[in-house]
């Protein structure tokens, strides 16, 4: 049975939920309709993936939105400019992250994201005082699966590649630190999450 000693994760369905659509029908009040259009205009567009990438600004993602969706343009500015009522914690992971962190595991984030919802969704979250280092795609401008963003935490950090295990919940992105060396499992609930960092605690995890 193989022994890590450092456990990376994504940030998004790994670390938290989130509540895209009840932001625009509960905080905004659209229609259930309505909520699931400017959902997939949103994140199906090639504009929330400049986002993460972070060669263009905030005002400049929201600028590019309005113009190509001028009948959402105000639910989506809406919605990008009110990023901290998007996740939700959630806090059983980040207690188990805890407790890899107790063991002695090194913990690290490698995640796709922007600086402004980055900030405000970290800010108070808890397992960020465990981790021990971090490669974020606003930093260096490459999101995943894209291999230099693997290379990048794993030459930072100085870390051996058969020395870590990724959890991420897309399948490309598994599929590219796999390509990169580094041993990979997708994430598929907040349950699978646990059962996953419980078996790593008690020394039965199989990958």
């Amino acid at each position: 049975m193989k022994q890590y000693k450092n456990i990376i994760f994504d940030v998004g369905q790994v670390l938290f939920d989130y509540r895209c659509k009840d932001m625009l029908v509960l905080d905004y009040g659209l229609g259930e309709e309505e909520a699931q259009r400017v959902n997939n205009e949103m994140f199906h567009d090639e504009l929330w993936h400049e986002l993460d990438l972070w060669n263009m600004h905030e005002e400049e993602i929201i600028d590019a939105y309005e113009k190509k969706y001028p009948k959402d343009a105000e639910a989506i500015r809406w919605f990008i400019s009110h990023g901290e009522r998007m996740q939700v914690a959630r806090p059983k992971v980040w207690e188990g992250v805890h407790r890899l962190k107790e063991q002695g595991y090194g913990i690290y984030l490698l995640s796709n994201y922007p600086e402004n919802l980055f900030v405000k969704h970290t800010r108070e979250a808890s397992f960020m005082k465990d981790v021990d280092g971090a490669v974020v795609s606003y930093q260096i401008h490459i999101t995943k699966p894209d291999a230099r963003i693997y290379e990048t935490l794993i030459r930072r950090y100085g870390l051996e590649k058969n020395s870590c295990l990724f959890f991420d919940d897309r399948q490309e992105n598994i599929d590219g630190a796999i390509a990169c060396g580094i041993d990979a499992k997708r994430v598929y609930s907040q349950e699978s999450l646990l059962q996953d960092l419980s078996a790593i605690l008690t020394g039965k995890f199989v990958l």
